[in-house]
């Protein structure tokens, strides 16, 4: 638990520093969370978490090639990609949680 959290935070904490990233699941406060369908919001974080595996993927063939990009740019990049993946992989299960707990009630 103590681990996910820290995770967590830690994309919170990219979101402040102005991280498309950190912003995958963020509503943005409860006027958007109403506008904005939870289809729209999951549709959007896996766009958002495909564009950072994109550029996570340039910024290593860069690495590899020699074409002037660090090694601190490329494992932030993969870091960054990696973390927005767990998250939208913990939303997921528990999107999927929730669901199996509603399917199994009685009326």
């Amino acid at each position: 638990m103590l681990v996910a959290t820290n995770a967590v935070s830690a994309v919170a904490g990219a979101a402040t520093s102005g991280s498309s990233a950190a912003s995958l699941f963020s509503a943005g406060g409860a006027e958007t969370a109403s506008a904005a369908p939870f289809a729209d919001l999951i549709t959007g974080a896996v766009g958002e978490v495909s564009q950072l595996e994109q550029q996570a993927n340039a910024a290593v063939s860069g690495l590899m090639t020699g074409s002037g990009v660090a090694v601190h740019q490329a494992m932030i990049a993969t870091q960054k990609a990696d973390m927005a993946f767990e998250l939208a992989l913990a939303v997921r299960n528990k999107a999927v949680q929730g669901n199996q707990s509603v399917v199994g009630m009685q009326f």
